[in-house]
């Protein structure tokens, strides 16, 4: 099994357990996300509560709904962005991965980040961002939006950033 961590702060961010598509000129990592249920699960051992004196209600269910890779990976929801505010932490967040970038690897990121960039501002209204479980704002984000007619969201991981680790 693969994990991807983020190449700032290194939570982890994704796993190879997901169906990953390369988008963007391969960019992003693009992943469907599932809303699942998480929480108090009825068990039937077969005994017959009334028979034993015991409750015929069950379990007081505490169930949630959750997005699996946001449950998964613990995944924080910021705050949205104007145009303006994520220009404000993109750039920073840029020369901090081209940093940590091999050598060979830099123009590569150089040249896909303008165009990959121009598509999530064009579509910076539709963004839910999110920080991995540390929540500081200045490591890598992951986006999410729902595509037309999904009830999933869909998510963007920047491929750069992440740094792919065996388990």
């Amino acid at each position: 099994m693969l994990i991807y961590k983020d190449l700032l702060s290194g939570d982890e961010l994704l796993s190879d357990s997901y169906d990953i598509n390369e988008v963007q000129d391969g960019f992003f990592f693009e992943v469907e996300g599932k809303w699942i249920e998480v929480g108090d699960v009825e068990v039937d051992i077969g005994g017959n509560p009334s028979a034993e004196g015991g409750d015929e209600e069950g379990v007081d269910a505490s169930s949630r709904k959750v997005v699996d890779i946001i449950d998964a990976f613990r995944l924080a929801e910021g705050p949205s962005y104007s145009k303006k505010d994520f220009m404000g932490y993109v750039k920073p967040w840029l020369s901090k991965v081209l940093e940590k970038l091999p050598a060979d690897k830099q123009d590569e990121f150089k040249t896909k980040s303008q165009p990959a960039l121009k598509f999530l501002i064009g579509m910076i209204k539709e963004l839910q961002f999110f920080t991995s479980e540390n929540m500081d704002p200045d490591t890598t984000m992951v986006y999410a939006y729902y595509k037309e007619g999904s009830s999933n969201p869909t998510f963007l991981f920047p491929k750069y950033a992440l740094q792919e680790e065996k388990c």
